[in-house]
């Protein structure tokens, strides 16, 4: 299959396990709604490490690809990630 093509799946599952563990974290562990935890975030310079903490679930997507030797696609979240990073990088110092 078209090597592109893989990784571009591979980012979008990224981004995609991103948001989704994201959210899943602020259901769990926030007593807030979705907009008032994030509101709360911005106001308290904590959206980094909620995108942080949201990555982890790109772990499991990482390696899920691996297992079933989708390498191409691992690459792709792997870029979703780093991607992430400096999302997080840029929240951090600016």
């Amino acid at each position: 299959m078209n090597t592109k093509k893989e990784i571009l799946i591979g980012f979008i599952v990224g981004i995609i396990a991103n948001a989704i563990g994201t959210l899943l974290y602020i259901l769990i562990f926030s007593d807030l709604s979705i907009t008032e935890t994030y509101e709360a975030a911005v106001r308290q310079e904590h959206v980094g490490s909620l995108l942080a903490l949201g990555a982890i679930l790109n772990l499991v997507a990482f390696f899920g690809f691996l297992k079933i030797k989708r390498d191409t696609r691992a690459k792709g979240v792997l870029i979703a990630t780093i991607l992430t990073a400096f999302v997080i990088l840029y929240y951090k110092v600016f």
